[in-house]
């Protein structure tokens, strides 16, 4: 007989099964487009088995968003606290981004196109946990201004929206593929992230007058 542990790994792995193939669906199709029965069939199990383990789709996007997102959060604060500088921080938060788009497009394209830009629905819905990731980068920029190493005439949480305007500007690009997508784009992408945003922060040295 089945132990419960074998019961609940079997479970689990059919939950994720379901979760992947939604995925897809929403990647493909949109979330507004996507049925119920688009993503049973994508994941090769009866109708029914879906709302065994979710109550709409709703509820899968919404656990697609919260899972990949506490990732972020967890990676932003892990580089506030264990990096020295904040280019390294601010890379560190660019990195995970960029990578996560690189290993999983299709969820970042979910994530980006049917969450964060949809403000009436379930943008709003999420306010709350997308303000946590606009504040924890506006916290490594108010720090680096408190130390001297960042312009104070910008402020943090200008900074903040401006440092994921363009990494959300550069994911739309890969995701229309206007612009080039090969590992060497994603390596440079993020140097480029962190120059452009630091490179404007940082104090300027006044250019000595002739003598």
């Amino acid at each position: 007989m089945a132990t419960t542990a074998n019961r609940d790994e079997r479970a689990a792995d059919k939950r994720r099964q379901i979760l992947d193939a939604a995925i897809r669906v929403f990647a493909r199709q949109g979330f507004h487009s996507a049925r119920v029965s688009d993503i049973a069939e994508e994941a090769g199990v009866a109708y029914g088995l879906v709302y065994h383990y979710f109550d709409s789709k709703d509820q899968m996007l919404n656990e697609l968003f919260t899972e990949r997102w506490s990732l972020l959060l967890d990676a932003i604060r892990q580089a506030d606290s264990q990096l020295d500088n904040p280019r390294a921080k601010l890379g560190a938060a660019a990195g995970f981004i960029i990578d996560s788009y690189r290993h999983d497009p299709e969820l970042m394209k979910v994530i980006i196109v049917e969450v964060t830009r949809a403000a009436n629905s379930f943008g709003r819905t999420h306010l709350a946990e997308i303000r946590q990731a606009y504040d924890a980068i506006a916290k490594i920029v108010a720090d680096a201004q408190r130390a001297g190493e960042f312009r104070t005439d910008v402020s943090s949480e200008f900074a903040a929206m401006l440092f994921y305007g363009a990494i959300e500007q550069l994911l739309t690009g890969w995701i229309f593929e206007v612009v080039p997508a090969a590992d060497e784009d994603y390596d440079s992408a993020k140097a480029l992230i962190v120059e452009t945003i630091c490179g404007g922060l940082e104090p300027r040295v006044a250019a000595e007058l002739p003598g």
